[in-house]
């Protein structure tokens, strides 16, 4: 009896499991691949579109710097002076209104005439920098994304031995930069 009970429990497990055999279902893929195509095609479309868009932001940005740098102008100061002239106010203030409206850096570059020696004209150069920077600040430019450097007497623009020149070379120039 105990032989016909195992062997009925063999015969019965054989048949289960044979009749559980596991076949795979066809499935079709080919759907799955398009799409699987399609958003990587998608993904390199998108991701193209916006290295073009930073690109022509970064082109704008550039441009919109570059159209505020040329209205810039050189602020001039008197002879062994630092403190900025009454006719240069108005100067001050359109750059500093510039400036001011642009997520960008400001240098302020400080320059001297020939006359005197280079210490001094450095130091003079550098005077007149933070001078403007003083100013600038006040007119509500960043204080922090300005910085300052000088030249002293190494950076003509004009280089005759005349008054008229020199009174050119006296100046502070702002550079905008990203």
């Amino acid at each position: 009896m105990l032989n016909k009970f195992i062997l009925g429990s063999a015969v019965a497990a054989a048949i289960i499991f044979t009749g559980c055999s596991s076949k795979s279902p066809e499935v079709d893929t080919s759907a799955q691949k398009a799409a699987s195509n399609a958003a990587t095609s998608t993904a390199a479309e998108t991701g193209a579109t916006k290295t073009d868009a930073a690109a022509d932001a970064a082109k704008m940005a550039a441009e919109k710097l570059a159209n505020a740098q040329a209205q810039i102008q050189s602020v001039l100061f008197d002879f062994d002076k630092y403190n900025i002239r009454a006719d240069m106010q108005a100067v001050v203030d359109a750059n500093a209104k510039v400036s001011g409206g642009l997520e960008a850096k400001v240098k302020l570059e400080g320059n001297a005439d020939e006359r005197g020696t280079d210490e001094y004209n450095y130091a003079l150069g550098l005077k007149r920098a933070n001078t403007v920077k003083a100013a600038y600040a006040s007119k509500g430019v960043n204080e922090a994304s300005i910085s300052t450097v000088t030249f002293g007497e190494g950076n003509p623009v004009c280089k005759e031995s005349t008054e008229e020149c020199w009174a050119k070379n006296r100046r502070v120039d702002t550079k905008l930069e990203k």
